[in-house]
């Protein structure tokens, strides 16, 4: 009995281990799911070592599993059986945090796709209004020079009418002193 606690105890560390490990991965993945682009990429990387090490693990597992005498098979094959269904429910795991990273990420892409395309046309709205606000001040000055224009042309009547005015009453003062002396 002594003996197959002893056996079963590897096999025991190993499982916990891998629970370890999921639990860890599961970390991983809500602090990847904050991150940024960059984050994601090294959240991918980060799980891909993580399946090396598995797959090491694994192997590891199968090896000391067949150097095991003659007389544990049966308790080695119940073993290996658990340790399977546990590699392929980790291998689960592992796919399912792959993709929802990849699901992050091409939703990071999305969205800054989507502000890239409202920041261009945002810029172009704004383009388009200063093209139309330099529209108008164009039309303002041309109208303003025409009204000075104007009012300069007004005021140079005046002042040629004025010039006028005052040489006919300087005549009349010149004229006024010669009809005075007769």
């Amino acid at each position: 009995m002594a003996a197959d606690t002893e056996t079963a105890a590897p096999g025991l560390a190993e499982i916990r281990d891998f629970k370890m490990t999921v639990f860890a991965l599961r970390d991983e993945l809500e602090r990847a799911r904050g991150a940024t682009a960059e984050a994601v990429r090294q959240g991918v990387s980060g799980a891909n070592a993580e399946i090396g090490q598995l797959k090491a693990t694994i192997g590891a597992l199968r090896d000391e599993l067949q150097e095991w005498p003659v007389r544990r098979d049966e308790a080695a094959r119940l073993a290996q059986a658990a340790n399977l269904d546990e590699i392929k429910q980790l291998k689960a795991n592992v796919a399912a945090l792959r993709d929802a990273l990849e699901a992050a990420r091409l939703g990071e892409e999305a969205a800054v796709r989507q502000a890239i395309i409202a920041a261009q046309d945002e810029i172009a709205q704004l383009r388009a209004t200063v093209a139309s606000l330099r529209e108008a001040l164009e039309q303002a000055t041309f109208s303003k020079q025409g009204e000075i224009a104007a009012a300069r042309a007004q005021d140079h009547a005046q002042i040629v009418q004025l010039q006028a005015t005052v040489r006919e009453l300087r005549e009349q003062l010149q004229a006024g002193p010669a009809k005075r002396a007769k």
